[in-house]
């Protein structure tokens, strides 16, 4: 068969179950794993209530994703979204720059990996970085169902992980001053100001619902199937943080918390007495998960807009035998592992959560345009008010964040 006549098309294999997997397994990681002492440090006892406001911020513009993916399920659906309402100039910007945030929140990822693993094994945490990378780019190359079903096992352990560490921290859990600490709303203005800063790196542990949209093309049934798993990924990914961060906050140690390398093991070892090494273990195999499946979803997007023609029509290729874009794969691999040798943990967090907000403003304010045309899908009508809040809270967001990070 002539190739270049006929290119060859993605498979279409997965359902809701292995969505939500896939979901689940891309938000909840690096952000809870690596990010709860940082997030604590920052926001003090409310760290639970910057879990929560950051879960806000993400469901406003979750219904934008899920409405938009109800009327045209493509992959890089944040490229094409803006692309209807404001233009191609942006949404190619808009594109790449869910690129990069995939390509930042995995050598994110794959530090707080060699972080955990560093603490099992005596082997320097560049390499441990720098290997598992490409290790699960070469997964990624070999094929979409084995890389998404290798995601929900993954992601079974990853959840085990912080299952383990609530039941653990039950007896904190159940002391209603954690919950009067954790969840009682301050009255003063330097309190919000240390949550907003918290939310702004804890709106980087919900980062993963919107990848979602981007297996449109591998998703059976996508119109119905992508905006459910949207909803459910993010419904789950709340409870758990929050109940994550009660127990982070109970613990006496703040200072060993917010200091630790590998604070989730802290906090077990802190409500157990045992040592940290099985939730060391899990994490470590846990954060492989983030990693594969941003590198899943970079590749897409790149791929997706290459078909979309707003990049080189040479990521555009997929692999005759393999049907996965091998070349846009490869070359997303490459880039995060460099950037594992480059940069450190919450600096990159920090930028992917700006660039983000960015992607998400956009996309919001895409849909409220679209939505005020004639004839208008009714989904994207409905979801309008939604959409307006979730653009002026994303770019107060990120005008805050900005004030900061140059103040």
């Amino acid at each position: 068969m002539n190739n270049k006549s006929s290119p060859v098309e993605l498979k279409r294999v997965l359902g809701l179950p292995l969505l939500i997997f896939y979901g689940v397994g891309v938000t909840v990681g690096a952000g809870i794993f690596a990010l709860v002492g940082e997030i604590t440090r920052l926001a003090g006892d409310p760290a639970p209530i910057a879990f929560l406001l950051a879960g806000l911020i993400a469901a406003l513009t979750g219904l934008s994703y899920a409405a938009f993916a109800s009327a045209y399920p493509r992959v890089a659906g944040e490229a094409y979204f803006v692309t209807l309402g404001i233009g191609p100039a942006t949404g190619r910007a808009v594109g790449l720059a869910m690129v990069v945030t995939a390509l930042l929140s995995s050598a994110v990822i794959a530090l707080a990996f060699a972080g955990y693993v560093g603490t099992l094994v005596d082997i320097p945490r560049p390499a441990l970085a720098v290997g598992v990378v490409v290790l699960l780019g070469a997964i990624a190359c070999y094929g979409v169902r084995e890389s998404v079903i290798l995601a929900a096992v993954v992601t079974v352990i990853e959840l085990s992980a912080l299952v383990i560490v609530v039941i653990a921290g039950a007896p904190l859990l159940l002391e209603p001053a954690t919950y009067a600490k954790g969840l009682t709303l301050p009255t003063d203005f330097a309190s919000w100001s240390a949550i907003l800063s918290g939310a702004i790196i804890a709106f980087f542990a919900f980062i993963g619902f919107e990848d979602i949209e981007n297996m449109a093309d591998e998703t059976v049934d996508a119109s119905r199937v992508l905006p459910r798993a949207i909803l459910w990924t993010l419904g789950i990914t709340v409870v758990v943080y929050v109940l994550v961060a009660l127990v982070a906050i109970a613990i006496p140690d703040r200072a060993g918390l917010t200091s630790s390398d590998a604070p989730l093991a802290f906090v077990y070892t802190a409500v157990t007495g045992w040592g940290p090494a099985p939730i060391s273990t899990i994490a470590g195999i846990a954060m492989t998960n983030g990693i594969l499946v941003q590198i899943i979803m970079a590749a897409r997007v790149l791929f997706g807009m290459s078909r979309e023609g707003l990049i080189h029509p040479v990521f555009g290729v997929a692999h005759a035998r393999l049907k996965t874009p091998v070349r846009s794969t490869v070359l997303v691999a490459g880039i995060i592992a460099v950037l594992t040798l480059t940069f450190e943990l919450v600096r990159l967090a920090q930028v992917t959560s700006v660039v983000m907000l960015c992607v998400f403003m956009l996309v919001n304010a895409s849909l409220v345009i679209v939505a005020g045309r004639t004839g208008a899908p009714r989904v994207l009508v409905r979801t309008r008010p939604v959409a307006v809040a979730g653009t002026l809270i994303c770019a107060a967001l990120i005008v805050s964040e900005l004030v900061r990070l140059i103040g």
